[in-house]
């Protein structure tokens, strides 16, 4: 049997397919600038009710790049980010203001003038999706929640979760490594882990699309690990992802240590990785959400019937009467 038949028989999800049956069909292009934009997205987020990171201030042409340092001069940490950005290109993350320029993470300083070069390239739209130029964003810096202190090296984890309709489908923690440089893309080295939707414990780690049972750096175990507020995060996920005008999206949450499950940012085009975390593939958990006359309004119905569709159980019972077709 050649892989691509077998891929197909576990119910893998291709990129094509995700383009064009999912994509395409559920997320009409007029509303990805909601996405697309984080500055948009974050006042769509609070409409919500949905935590976000407090914003410091925007920079939207060169004139006012002199407001990185009245924030500095304000705010002991903060993350400085294109609006546009994509796959973490471009982020700058400082956490305390030194003589001669901003504090990393990592102790080193970054000049002023250096500093203030990448927020000009940042404007000129080069870490940007499409063309032209970009504003440039700066947030507070969350904290990771304690649970991960020997899960996440030198940066935030985050949990994505894909949802579909409004209905969460699946989901994985993205851990960062000091081989992805703290930050949590497993295209650069990063471990995702996959979660059970139900209960919200991880069940398998993938590095480099390889299984790991420990983390690479605190060789702690990535899979048997309860994600902290779970329930939240799930009705965070599902909230936003029906509130948007997406059928079909990608919501990142940070669970910070102060704030609880925060939004990050949200993705119109959600990679398919996730099932390689999760072993599992996503079409047989998008056809029966595809197959609903309608879905409801309330957002708690909206986690039942995820959690059904996730134990494999058939959805009937979530149609209401007068919607069968």
């Amino acid at each position: 049997m050649k892989p691509f038949t077998r891929l197909a028989k576990a119910g893998v999800l291709g990129m094509n397919s995700r383009n064009l049956d999912f994509i395409a069909a559920y997320n009409p292009r007029r509303y990805y600038p909601l996405v697309d934009d984080k500055i948009i997205t974050k006042k769509l987020a609070i409409e919500a009710g949905v935590t976000v990171p407090e914003q410091f201030g925007v920079i939207r042409y060169g004139g006012e790049i002199n407001i990185i340092e009245r924030i500095a001069k304000k705010r002991a940490s903060f993350v400085v980010k294109p609006s546009r950005g994509s796959g973490g290109g471009g982020i700058m993350v400082f956490n305390g203001l030194a003589k001669t320029g901003l504090r990393r993470m990592n102790g080193q300083i970054t000049p002023w003038a250096d500093v203030k070069y990448h927020i000009s390239n940042m404007l000129s739209g080069m870490f940007s999706m499409g063309d032209g130029s970009d504003s440039v964003l700066i947030e507070e810096r969350l904290v990771p929640h304690s649970a991960f202190s020997k899960l996440a090296f030198g940066g935030v984890p985050d949990v994505r979760v894909i949802v579909f309709r409004g209905i969460p489908v699946m989901a994985m923690l993205r851990l960062p490594t000091a081989e992805s440089d703290g930050k949590a893309n497993l295209h650069q080295g990063g471990v995702g882990a996959g979660i059970d939707l139900v209960t919200g414990i991880t069940t398998r780690g993938v590095q480099h699309n390889d299984s790991v049972d420990l983390h690479p750096d605190f060789e702690t175990p990535v899979r048997d690990f309860q994600v902290p507020a779970w329930p939240e995060i799930l009705e965070l996920a599902s909230r936003l992802g029906h509130h948007i005008g997406l059928g079909y999206v990608g919501v990142d949450i940070v669970i910070c240590e102060h704030k609880g499950p925060t939004l990050l940012e949200l993705n119109a085009r959600p990679g398919i990785a996730i099932q390689t975390a999760n072993l599992r593939g996503l079409r047989p958990l998008l056809m029966p959400v595809h197959k609903l006359p309608s879905v409801p309004e309330d957002v708690h119905e909206r986690i039942e019937i995820c959690k059904a569709n996730w134990r494999g159980e058939p959805l009937d019972r979530f149609i209401a009467p007068g919607d069968e077709v």
